[in-house]
This record gives C-alpha cells, sequence and structure tokens, in this order.
C-alpha cells in the first residue's frame, strides 16, 4: 500500500480518514478516536504525504503536530470543500471530498498557524469580546435608570462618572433594593474595564517586542492594537501571494458581478477577518479626517481621492492600501517608506 494523500474530518473525538495512491484509487477507509488516530496515520501512512482537513477549530494544533511527523499538511477552507461533496453530508463523505479538493491544482490552501500567532490572536479575540461585554452592560444599566428618569450623556465614560452620583442622591427617586442592584451592575463594569486594561496591556506588550509588529506601527492609521492584530494575522505573510490576496482575505476588495463580457464591480465583499477589517477602517477614518495642511504624497492622495468620491470610500481605499503595505513590508522584511505609500498597488 502506497498512500500519497489522505483526507481528514476532524471533530471532537470521532475521526474520519480517506487515503489515496498517486493513482487516486482509494486505499483506506477508517473511523477512529482522538488518541487514536495520528497512531494510525503514522502507521499507515508514509512521511511525507500529504494530508488535508478543514480549516476549523484545533485543525491548526493538528497540522502541527502532523508537521512534527513529517507530513505536508493542507488546510482547506469549508467554502471550497463543500462542492467536493458528494450527495448527503456525512463525516465519511466529508473525508472523500477533503482529499479531492486538495488535489485541484487552482486550490486555496490555509498557511498553518504557530503557536505564537495563536496566543497573540486569542488575546485579541478575549479583548473584542470582553469590549462587547461592556457595551452592552453599559446599554443595560442605561435602560434600567432611564425607567427612573435617570440618563447620562453620551459615552462609557460620562456613564462611569454618573453613577456614583445617582448611587448617592438620596433625593433621586430609586428605591433601596434598586440602588443595591445597580451598585453589582456598577462592580460588573469596573470588573470588566479592569480585564480590558489588563489583555490590552498584554497585547501592547506583544506590539512593544515583536519585530513585525514594531514596523507595522510605523503606518499611519496602525497602532499597538492594529499592529499587533496584523502581525497576528500576517505571520512572515509567504500565505500570500500579493497584497492584494491580504486585502481580500480581510473583506476590503470589490465584489464582482461579471457577465456577458461586462465587467461589474460591486461594494466591497466584507468576507474574511471583520475584526482586523474593523480596525484597519477605523485607523483609515482618522487618517482621512486629518490630512489637512500636510504635504506628504499619501495626503495628497487621500485629498484628491475624497475630491472624486464619497469620504467612505476613501476611507475604504485607504484601509486596503494599509493592508497592502502592511503585507509588502512583512513579506520583504523591510522598513515603511513613507513617499512609497501612494504608489503601492
Amino acid at each position: 500500500m502506497n498512500i500519497t494523500r489522505v483526507g481528514v474530518d476532524i471533530a471532537k473525538t470521532v475521526f474520519h480518514v480517506y487515503g489515496v495512491d498517486r493513482h487516486d484509487q482509494a486505499q483506506w477507509r477508517g473511523k477512529y478516536t482522538r488518541d487514536k488516530w495520528l497512531h494510525a496515520i503514522v502507521k499507515r501512512v508514509p512521511v511525507g504525504a500529504e494530508i488535508g482537513m478543514e480549516a476549523c477549530a484545533t485543525s491548526h494544533y493538528w497540522a502541527r503536530e502532523l508537521q512534527a511527523r513529517g507530513y505536508q499538511v493542507k488546510l482547506i477552507a469549508a467554502q471550497f470543500v463543500k462542492p467536493y461533496v458528494k450527495s448527503n453530508t456525512t463525516d465519511r463523505l466529508d473525508a472523500e471530498a477533503i482529499c479531492e479538493a486538495m488535489s485541484r491544482p487552482t486550490m486555496r490552501f490555509v498557511k498553518v498557524k504557530t503557536a505564537a500567532q495563536q496566543d497573540i490572536q486569542a488575546a485579541h479575540r478575549i479583548r473584542h469580546e470582553l469590549v462587547q461585554q461592556r457595551t452592552a452592560k453599559a446599554n443595560q444599566i442605561r435602560g434600567l435608570v432611564g425607567e427612573y428618569g435617570l440618563a447620562a450623556p453620551v459615552g462609557i465614560g460620562q456613564l462611569r462618572a454618573a453613577l456614583p452620583r445617582w448611587l448617592e442622591d438620596a433625593e433621586n427617586g430609586l428605591a433601596d433594593a434598586f440602588r443595591v442592584l445597580l451598585a453589582g451592575l456598577a462592580d460588573d463594569l469596573r470588573y470588566l474595564d479592569d480585564r480590558i486594561a489588563t489583555v490590552t496591556e498584554s497585547i501592547e506588550r506583544h506590539a512593544q517586542t515583536d519585530p513585525v509588529a514594531k514596523r507595522l506601527m510605523t503606518l499611519r492609521g496602525v497602532g499597538t492594537i492594529t499592529a499587533s492584530a496584523l502581525a497576528g494575522a500576517l505571520g512572515d505573510a509567504q500565505a500570500f501571494k500579493r497584497g492584494r490576496d491580504f486585502a481580500a482575505s480581510l473583506g476590503l476588495t470589490p465584489r464582482q458581478h461579471s457577465t456577458g463580457g461586462r465587467d461589474r464591480l460591486l461594494g466591497i465583499s466584507k468576507r474574511g477577518d471583520s475584526y482586523l477589517r474593523t480596525l484597519l477602517v477605523h485607523g483609515a477614518r482618522a487618517v482621512v479626517r486629518y490630512t489637512g495642511g500636510k504635504e506628504d504624497n499619501l495626503s495628497h492622495w487621500i485629498r484628491q481621492l475624497t475630491e472624486r468620491k464619497h469620504v467612505n470610500v476613501a476611507v475604504v481605499a485607504l484601509a486596503n492600501k494599509t493592508a497592502r503595505i502592511a503585507w509588502a513590508i512583512t513579506r520583504r522584511d523591510a522598513a515603511y517608506d513613507p513617499e512609497m505609500a501612494a504608489h503601492a498597488a
């Protein structure tokens, strides 16, 4: 038996495998538990063979385990596997579909993330979730006190300042029982503030010590949070052949609907990493807002664009350009050149 390619449908407890030889003839169909499937791979598949999996939860961990054993690992996005699933979806058929999809010469693969990349991305995900929880908590407080005729100005800082005043004001109509509840909500808000501050400090330390993140912080509109997120997403930037591919992975390139020889570009696709896309767009918005009076090439390019297009179009275009520049300086291990920024493609 000479298995050259294996598709694996991974799960929490049960793993299905499907292996073929160099003639694409099925040689192995199997079902294994979590603690036995790697042993089965090592026993039946020669070192150097290709092993494919869907890019999903735990896939990067298993990919690193397989790479350590000498296998070539290919991760495929789930939407690219689906067209190869025959009939109804089952774990066995999914493994077969993965094996077939990875053989296509034009298939797009996901680069395996290192443990360090996953560490920093985990920090960003946790921080993002905590910020959402804090926003929800603040909205809950505003909604509850609104029933008693109390309102704080816009902004989380204004709400923090108003809470002690509401709790100490004996004439505002709040019942003692509700004051106890409100004090608990204020404690929840402070706890979330502290957790966000702790995770943010961790991310900022990474940005200050990681050489890629330090170079990325020289880009306009890229601060410590965005630089750290970019460094975690890019790695060594070898996963993308060009800057436009990286921008497309963030959903910053136009959708197309072309038929009959007529090309039609629509709005940006908004696919891929929405978190990183949001950071880049917010950073670009700040840059566009404060270009007045600046005479560098990038500022001239922004002003010329805003004269022809809506400001939101200019913001997204700048976010797209920033993503491409970030890829270029990471891939080439080069410093940011402001004079070349307006010409980045």
